[in-house]
C-alpha cells in the first residue's frame, strides 16, 4: 500500500482543533492513519496562522500534533500566494493551493483535504471532503 500526502486547509484544521466540529472525527480519521504511517498530513503555515486569527490557539496545537507536518511558507509559495490573492483567492487558502500542486517532491501533487471543495474548483487541484 502506497501511503498518500494530504494537506490539510484551514476548515479541516479548524474541524480537528474543534472537538465539537460536526467533521472533528472524519478528519481526526485521517490523523489516526497518518499515525500508523498511512500517510503524511501536511499543514500549510500560512493557512494555519489565518486560521489561527479565528481560533486563536489553532496554529500551536497544530504545531504540536505528531503526525502534521507544517509545510512552511518559502519564496515559491509567496509567488504563487501573490498569484492566488490577485484570482481572487483567501488569505486562508491560497497557501494550502500551492502545497496541493504538483511539486518535485510531489510530482502527482497531494489531495486537498477541505470542508468546502468548491472553494478550490479551477485551481488543478484534488479537493476533497472528508466524507468522501
Amino acid at each position: 500500500m502506497v501511503a498518500i500526502a494530504v494537506v490539510l486547509d484551514h476548515t479541516t484544521a479548524t474541524a480537528l482543533y474543534d472537538p465539537k466540529d460536526a467533521f472533528s472525527d472524519a478528519v481526526a480519521a485521517f490523523y489516526v492513519q497518518a499515525s500508523a504511517g498511512l500517510g503524511t498530513l501536511y499543514a500549510p503555515v500560512l493557512s494555519m496562522t489565518a486560521s489561527d486569527v479565528e481560533q486563536p490557539g489553532l496554529l500551536a496545537y497544530i504545531k504540536g500534533l505528531r503526525f502534521v507536518e507544517l509545510e512552511v511558507f518559502d519564496s515559491d509559495a509567496a509567488i504563487a500566494a501573490t498569484e492566488l490573492l490577485r484570482a481572487g483567492h483567501s488569505w486562508a487558502s491560497v497557501h494550502a493551493i500551492h502545497a496541493a500542486r504538483p511539486s518535485a517532491a510531489h510530482p502527482s501533487g497531494r489531495f486537498l483535504l477541505t470542508l468546502t471543495p468548491e472553494t478550490y474548483e479551477g485551481t488543478g487541484i484534488q479537493a476533497v471532503h472528508p466524507d468522501q
